[in-house]
């Protein structure tokens, strides 16, 4: 079964798509190619039961298992070792990327405090778009009683857009509260 926002993105976001950027060729759209979710530990990697706390969490919250990244390079002032522990991963593609995002949208962004929507400058140079959340624990799949400490969540959603404009016209076709007034 197709997820409802592919269903939407076909059938509606593309032919907007279309005619917002003056695209002549339908392959021409922007597409979400992959969503890569990374939760940094810091000091709690090192922690064998932390670490699984996380994992644990984090497959709640993408729907399928995590991977435990590590440091590449050892730094003294920030008391790291090549080797060790530094987060945990998870990339999103095809359906579970189009579910994860309808969640996403429609039940965790608007469970955050004081929000205001989403800056319109995490756009990169690659015309992907990153935020963080300061508290991933406003996913409904996690269990509040259960949660040892509240920890950060950074989100990169990658696209294949070829402009700034595309890919905020994009995530606008998406449902993205996004926010253009300059803070």
């Amino acid at each position: 079964m197709t997820p409802r926002l592919k269903a939407v993105y076909d059938k509606e976001i593309t032919s907007e798509l279309m005619s917002k950027l003056n695209l002549k060729n339908k392959h021409e759209v922007p597409k979400i190619d992959k969503i890569i979710l990374n939760m940094g530990l810091g000091e709690d990697a090192s922690d064998g039961k932390k670490l699984k706390s996380c994992m644990d969490d984090m497959s709640l919250i993408a729907g399928q298992k995590s991977v435990i990244t590590k440091f590449k390079k050892s730094i003294s002032n920030f008391k790291t070792r090549k080797g060790s522990n530094a987060g945990v991963k998870v990339t999103l593609r095809s359906n579970k990327m189009y579910e994860f995002i309808d969640r996403l949208v429609n039940i965790a962004l608007p469970r955050v405090k004081d929000f205001r929507g989403l800056t319109s400058k995490g756009i990169d140079s690659s015309y992907n778009y990153s935020f963080g959340i300061k508290e991933h624990i406003i996913f409904p799949e996690v269990n509040f009683d259960k949660v040892d400490k509240i920890r950060g969540l950074d989100i990169t959603i990658v696209t294949s857009s070829n402009t700034k404009e595309g890919t905020l016209e994009l995530l606008k076709g998406f449902n993205f509260p996004i926010n253009n007034k300059k803070n």
